[in-house]
């Protein structure tokens, strides 16, 4: 039997196919009470900063959210996530015997002028005692110790440092050391900082729980953690201080109030004083904190199980596929605004098997006021085998008459 020769083309008319938007309802947005809300508190003297909502990455408030700045100690964050990464691949692990090596000593040693574990040359340290005293005590030398023991040498860690930084999506960043020492290529942004700082908050929980450790003695030196606000809110469990006289007094700090967690990065405050600039980094972070926990709250509003869409599936063994978030999907919003969200989802004109399950179909989009605040893939919640010969020849043919 012979068809007509439109019917072999059928296929190609149909990648004409567009999206379509389609409304759906938005669950979880009940109306709260309206609340007027003041602008952010700047930080004062900071160059740059930002508040950013830890469970879906939304940043709430920000100045010079993108502008080169030099992280400096707030590197070892980095420094600790690749550290969890590579102990999570059973590449090293928490009981590894670490050698302080001359290069360690001399780079981050007691007789240099930045902070240190005071680590003995020769001496060998475990590798959880080298991170606490870098996360808790920002010690140099055990950054450069944890580098050379992970990759064999500071500039193989490096590699390492930015390789995860990109997975992350820190995009403009570039780390040429593992301690934060000031360098012209050693650079970040705020907005990357606080990226980084959820990642670790995130990926490797455990680590991040070294930070909020208020004080640790190593080689019978006992120091207190720089980050002040570990002792003015009880909230806050992170997540780390930093300083050069290029970078200024910096602080990425974490605190978690009820199930809403934040994230807030203050950077760039330049004073000949170090009390006056310990108190403005920790007042500038807390007071961003402060509003972003009073004046906007999160709700989840679709799990993974929540069907969210069923669109009609051609060219399958089965008419029809189901869509879903990938994971739970949250939206960080001023108190009172739930009840004016809208919720369109976004799919392609034409549905076509063969689906794998967890392939993405569409976009989930919520708008506020006509603007989208978040947005979020759709996927297939099970897969849809492709359909026989004639099936997908008899479905080519609707789809083509379809587009005329």
């Amino acid at each position: 039997m012979r068809f007509p020769p439109y019917l072999a083309a059928c296929a190609a008319l149909c990648a004409m196919a567009v999206a379509v938007a389609q409304s759906v309802p938005v669950p979880n947005a009940t109306p709260a009470t309206s609340v007027q809300i003041p602008a952010a508190p700047a930080p004062a003297g900071a160059s740059a900063w930002l508040l950013m909502d830890f469970s879906n990455g939304q940043v709430l408030a920000g100045a010079n959210p993108d502008a080169r700045v030099e992280p400096a100690s707030i590197t070892k964050v980095m420094t600790s996530y690749v550290v969890a990464a590579e102990m999570k691949a059973g590449k090293i692990k928490r009981s590894d015997q670490v050698l302080i090596s001359e290069n360690a000593w001399r780079g981050g040693g007691g007789g240099t002028d930045g902070s240190t574990s005071f680590l003995p040359l020769g001496s060998t340290v475990s590798l959880d005692e080298l991170e606490r005293g870098m996360v808790i005590q920002s010690g140099n030398d055990a950054a450069i110790a944890l580098a050379e023991h992970v990759a064999g040498s500071e500039v193989a860690f490096v590699e390492l440092m930015n390789t995860y930084a990109k997975k992350i999506g820190m995009n403009n960043t570039n780390f040429v050391n593992p301690h934060g020492l000031s360098d012209p290529n050693h650079y970040s942004t705020a907005r990357d900082l606080a990226l980084m700082g959820r990642a670790m908050i995130r990926d490797f929980p455990e680590a991040y729980s070294y930070n909020k450790i208020r004080e640790y003695t190593v080689n019978g030196i006992r120091q207190h953690n720089r980050n002040g606000l570990l002792w003015r809110d009880a909230s806050v469990d992170g997540i780390k201080t930093g300083h050069t006289s290029a970078a200024g007094y910096c602080l990425l700090a974490s605190a978690k109030r009820g199930e809403q967690r934040l994230v807030s990065v203050v950077l760039g405050i330049q004073t000949d004083s170090q009390k006056q600039g310990f108190d403005l980094r920790e007042n500038g972070n807390l007071a961003l904190l402060n509003w972003g926990f009073r004046f906007y709250e999160t709700r989840t509003l679709y799990t993974p199980d929540k069907i969210i869409a069923s669109p009609r599936v051609w060219k399958g063994k089965g008419n029809v596929v189901t869509l879903a978030v990938a994971s739970p999907f949250s939206v960080s919003l001023p108190r009172g605004k739930f009840d004016a969200l809208k919720a369109n989802i976004d799919l392609p004109k034409h549905v076509i098997a063969p689906l794998a399950a967890g392939q993405k179909v569409g976009t989930l989009k919520i708008s506020l006021d006509g603007k989208v605040v978040a947005e979020a893939p759709l996927v297939a919640t099970t897969a849809v085998a492709k359909a026989g010969f004639f099936g997908r020849l008899w479905d080519g043919f609707l789809m083509w008459w379809d587009n005329l």
